[in-house]
């Protein structure tokens, strides 16, 4: 029997719908601790909670739904180990994140004017990327991919020079035959073509900053970046911040229909695995829509550049698109 659960009061459109007996609590990550989770039978989370042993060791949790397409925050050997049965929201947030890359597009400073088509390469395949590809192919952009899990296109040395915009869009893992933390290394940047657009929509490891600053700090060669994923969130390399011509605060997937997919995903997951009838999100809940004209990236560019030390309060403030 299910008693409580937990979850982070940043996930909307769950509230009034569990049934009366279950104890619901709304926490704050930073209130998501090792004492408050003890008694509780399940989490809904995001990506500030880190899923590991020192947070769940001792705990009567069973089961984790995160509401996000990341899972790189789950430490998943330890759950398997602990029974601890977990769930991500893949492609709940697709759409967001592509109509970012196309607002990315839109505002970057060099303004991407050629006299031939543009050149995309999208890196990663996945719900994102399949959404980036056919928006780019309605524009007449040419599209390039490169997704060596999948087999699919071609490597990204071999798409890195090709590419008036490179956008990456894959999941952050450290370990395997194509793990891609540091993918976007010193050597795909030197490769990159003079004001190539690179956009990081996908987690903040996925290109090495050291090596991003470094390159950006060099006077006879300009990239153009739209970054929304940092290494080291909500800690940012303030001096790369500085370098970075659109700078946000990991919204890209932020939208109501984002949140309410991931919101949905993740009460249908739990319904299923603790055998209950399927309950349904509380649309009612919708917040007011937020800044979705044109030009809204630098806006919100400008406000994290002037804040930076705010990350996670620009991050909570944010209005949904």
């Amino acid at each position: 029997m299910i008693k409580q659960v937990i979850i982070d009061s940043g996930i909307l459109f769950l509230e009034g719908v569990f049934p009366p007996e279950i104890e619901v609590l709304y926490l704050s990550p930073e209130q998501i601790t090792s004492e408050a989770v003890r008694c509780a039978d399940a989490l809904f989370i995001r990506t500030r909670t880190q899923i590991n042993k020192e947070l769940l060791h001792g705990s009567n949790v069973r089961f984790v739904a995160t509401a996000t397409i990341g899972f790189d925050h789950i430490d998943q050997d330890f759950c398997r180990e602990a029974g601890i049965y977990w769930v991500s929201c893949p492609g709940c947030n697709a759409q967001a994140v592509c109509d970012y890359v196309e607002e990315a597009i839109a505002s970057s400073p060099h303004h991407l004017i050629a006299s031939s088509p543009l050149t995309i390469g999208i890196v990663g395949y996945g719900h994102v990327g399949k959404l980036v590809a056919q928006m780019a192919e309605r524009k007449g952009y040419k599209v390039l991919l490169s997704d060596p899990p999948l087999g699919i296109g071609m490597s990204l040395n071999e798409l890195a020079p090709l590419c008036d915009v490179l956008t990456f869009h894959t999941p952050l893992t450290h370990e395997g035959e194509h793990p891609t933390y540091h993918l976007c290394d010193a050597n795909i940047l030197r490769l990159c073509k003079p004001n190539t657009l690179i956009i990081n929509a996908a987690r903040g490891g996925v290109i090495d900053e050291q090596a991003l600053l470094s390159q950006l700090s060099t006077l006879n060669f300009q990239l153009s970046t739209a970054i929304d994923c940092w290494e080291n969130e909500p800690n940012l390399n303030q001096e790369l911040l500085k370098h970075v011509d659109l700078a946000s605060f990991h919204i890209a997937g932020y939208s109501i229909q984002g949140k309410m997919n991931a919101s949905e995903m993740c009460l249908r997951a739990f319904c299923e695995f603790f055998s209950l009838p399927i309950l349904s999100i509380n649309k009612k809940a919708v917040p007011l829509q937020g800044d979705s004209e044109s030009g809204w990236l630098k806006r919100i560019s400008d406000q994290l550049k002037a804040q930076p030390e705010h990350f996670e309060q620009l991050r909570k403030q944010f209005r949904l698109r």
